[in-house]
Parts: C-alpha cells; structure tokens; sequence
C-alpha cells in the first residue's frame, strides 16, 4: 500500500503538471471507485473544475479545485494517479480517466480495485469519515518527541499495530513502521507504555528519519507503486529489514526474522529489538 512517502511523490510530481489545468471531461469504468457523489454527478460536478493545488493529508492525496470544491483520492493498496499523454493505451484496470483543459490525462488505475475517489464541496470536507478520524502528521509541527511520549504512556497497545492506527499517527504503513522500530532497536510486540524516554526519543527520530527518505528516494516499489509520472521509487534499495526475511541484519548480522502481529507482516532483527 501506498504510505506517506509514497503518496507526498504523487503530489510532488502532479502538482508543477497539473495546477492551472481544468478538467474537461471523465469518464468512469469502474462505479464503485467513487463514493461520492454518485458516478453520474461526479462527471458532472468535476466537468470545467480548475485545479488550484495539491495537498496531501496521511495516505490521501486532496486536490484543491475552483468552486469552492476538493477531490480527495484514496489509492489504497495498488492504486496509482498518473499523468498521461492522451495518446497512451490506457493500462490495464485503468478505472478513472480525467480529461485535461491542455490535452493530457490524468488515469486512475488500481489492480485490487480498493481506492477511492470523493468530490465534495469544501464544507463538507471536514464532515468525510476518511479524513475527519486521522492523527497527527509525523513531518508536520505538532508532531513533537514530547507530544509522542504523552500519547504512548496512555496507550496500552503493541507498539507496531498502534504505529499503523492512522487514528494515532496519519500516513505510517508496515514498511516505515517496521524500518523506523528497527533504527530505533524496538521489538514490534513490545507495549507502548514500557517504552523508556531514551527508547520513544529513538523512536520519534526514527519515524521522522525513514519518511523523510522515503520521499527523498521517491518512495517505495515493492511491485506495484509508482508515482504520478509512472516511475517507480528506489527505497526499496535501502531497506534494513521489511521484505528481508532470512537476510543478515546490517547492524548485528544476525538473520532478520518475519512474524505475524496483530495479524501483520513484520520484519525485524530478533538480536537488535528484543522482545524485553
């Protein structure tokens, strides 16, 4: 699934492409992609929108359009927003194609079918459920080593399924969750309550760390990602643990161990966080 990194490289690389371009038309292959409004309005209400800017808010891309109106573009676990040449055979499980004021396309396409497309006014931006739930941005501000130590000595969860509440930190996923506990020598299992002040100090530091290369390296291609040019990322090269099972951990050289917890995948170095 597309993570934070993932999704701030879409927005990177849509947005010098498209702000300032209007939508001329859309044409919908797959209904149920969009939740709202119903398929026929959506053609409809996105029809000679002005693309006024792009944000990003956890794993969700937000397009800030004229008329007081936001698409919000969820891509899930193989979704992908590309800029396309109209002259491009469309990929296969292309679902969404968005007709462009200077000619080009913008595709959705998504082989699990899982993402999501929203058109709503902006005053009920705050009222969607995908948004209006989400926790604190981990490269924004207000995500201090202070305000981590106060959340996790309230919450007496396992720390890797609390990392990817995205109630509690927006926009984390089992990639960077597992590759900022291993910098921060965390066993996965451990709960956030026994966490020393040394070991959350680690911890804020590695998941600010591991984002921040992420998007630096243009995201993560484990198969399916890519970004809104159609290039994959390379952070998969630089990986310490997730997707490494059976390979020598590079801080200790002991063999990097997959386990299920709270029913996710995990990668972790057994010698590096151990369990206590």
């Amino acid at each position: 699934m597309p993570e934070l990194p993932e999704v701030e490289t879409v927005r990177q690389t849509l947005q010098p492409k498209l702000t300032g371009l209007k939508f001329r038309g859309a044409q919908v292959y797959l209904p149920k992609i969009i939740k709202t409004p119903e398929p026929e309005q959506f053609i409809k209400e996105i029809e000679g929108k002005k693309i006024i800017k792009l944000s990003r808010r956890g794993k969700h891309l937000i397009l800030g359009l004229s008329d007081r109106y936001t698409l919000v573009v969820h891509l899930r676990m193989t979704g992908s927003l590309v800029y396309c040449e109209n002259d491009d055979p469309p990929a296969r499980h292309t679902h969404v194609i968005f007709n462009l004021s200077n000619g080009a396309e913008l595709r959705f396409t998504d082989v699990r079918q899982f993402g999501q497309l929203w058109l709503v006014p902006n005053t009920s931006l705050d009222g969607l459920t995908c948004l209006k739930n989400l926790g604190v941005e981990p490269l924004e501000p207000q995500f201090t080593r202070d305000y981590l130590k106060k959340e996790l000595r309230r919450r007496h969860a396992r720390i890797k399924p609390l990392l990817l509440d995205q109630t509690f930190i927006a926009g984390l996923g089992n990639i960077y969750t597992d590759e900022a506990l291993h910098r921060a020598k965390i066993n996965p299992e451990r709960v956030a309550t026994t966490l020393t002040p040394r070991e959350i100090a680690s911890l804020y530091h590695a998941i600010r760390d591991v984002l921040q290369e992420g998007i630096e390296n243009r995201g993560t291609t484990i198969k399916d990602y890519i970004d809104g040019e159609g290039q994959s990322g390379s952070y998969q090269e630089q990986l310490r643990v997730y997707s490494r099972e059976g390979q020598p951990c590079g801080n200790c050289g002991k063999i990097i161990v997959k386990k299920k917890v709270s029913g996710r995948s995990s990668y972790y170095c057994p010698a590096c966080q151990k369990a206590t």
